[in-house]
């Protein structure tokens, strides 16, 4: 019998992170078509993972915000081929040095010298990033290599405009109040509005709907399946959302986005140019993308901004979606 070599991805991190990187796990797919390639992140991204078509198998993976696991569940031999697209190092090489890959890539970094990889650019893009770092070891990377097919199952809410006021932290997060203006506003023009929440975020999503006089039916608070809110998305007329991970959702089904950037400037996370992607930043310094409190970049957002980018996207991808409006309940 025998064993298909194996080539482990380490991206332990959450659902935009791994969507950032499918280009790179599309280029390692289409480099390494023999191999099985295993990814270790989280496990509740498998379906994502999954649908990306290049991840053969996922090794559950995780540790607190973005920190690198202590260590991998691992078996049989040594992976013939170990990628860090994980972070810079040198913990993360680390880990998969101690599983004693006979080739691994990842970038440079002093206190593991005898990587010899590509220098690491803080203010790069998130999906240039991962490409730059395999093109550096041959393989070739599209950044561009984004889209995801739909989901199979039904949306629970299509042709609806997603609000997702939640963010992995407050300095994320642009105030509740503005999101129910926004939302009060669309009703006002006639689209169904829905507001989706992740694990912890009901009260968040809770507070929204009561302020923009939604229904229960309209709001999702952490209730929805990551397949489900991928249908949801894939079927919206647009999304709403600070930088978080339905925004690359929106990103990688097609769907009109409009993304709210704060602490982090969108060159470095945002959507790829394209009118039917808007990203409302102003500009300033750098902010703490953790912080317990909303950046201030994201404060000088404005509903009225919001509103006019969502008016944007319709008019520049009006498509199934944007006519599949329905009315407010």
């Amino acid at each position: 019998m025998t064993t298909r070599p194996r080539l482990l991805v380490l991206r332990a991190l959450g659902l935009g992170d791994l969507l950032a990187g499918v280009p790179a796990l599309r280029a390692l797919r289409r480099g390494f078509p023999e191999y099985e390639v295993v990814l270790a992140a989280p496990a509740e991204l498998a379906p994502v993972a999954q649908a990306t078509g290049a991840v053969d198998r996922l090794l559950p993976a995780s540790a607190p915000g973005r920190a690198v696991p202590r260590a991998l569940a691992w078996t049989g031999p040594p992976p013939d081929v170990a990628v860090d697209l994980h972070g810079n190092g040198p913990p993360s090489h680390r880990l998969l040095q101690r599983l004693h890959p006979r080739r691994l890539f990842a970038f440079a970094h002093p206190d593991t010298p005898e990587i010899e990889g590509p220098p690491w650019y803080a203010e790069e893009h998130e999906r240039d990033r991962w490409c730059r770092l395999l093109t550096a070891y041959g393989v070739h990377a599209d950044a561009a290599d984004l889209r995801l097919p739909r989901p199979p199952g039904p949306s629970p809410a299509p042709g609806a405009v997603v609000l997702h006021p939640g963010a992995g932290a407050p300095s994320r997060q642009w105030p509740v109040e503005r999101y129910a203006t926004v939302a009060r506003a669309l009703r006002e023009r006639g689209h169904r509005v829905v507001v989706t929440g992740g694990a912890g975020e009901a009260g968040l999503v809770a507070r929204l709907g009561q302020r923009a006089g939604l229904t229960g039916a309209d709001l999702f608070g952490g209730t929805l399946s990551l397949p489900r809110l991928s249908a949801l998305v894939a079927d919206a007329d647009a999304v709403l959302s600070g930088d978080t991970g339905i925004a690359h959702l929106a990103v990688a089904h097609g769907t009109a986005s409009v993304t709210l950037f704060g602490p982090v400037p969108p060159s470095r996370w945002g959507p790829p140019p394209h009118p039917r992607h808007q990203a409302l930043w102003h500009p300033g310094p750098d902010g703490d993308p953790h912080a317990d409190h909303p950046d201030p970049a994201l404060l000088r957002v404005q509903p009225a901004e919001a509103l006019d980018a969502l008016t944007r996207v319709h008019q520049t991808d009006p498509g199934p979606r944007a006519l599949a409006r329905q009315p407010a309940p």
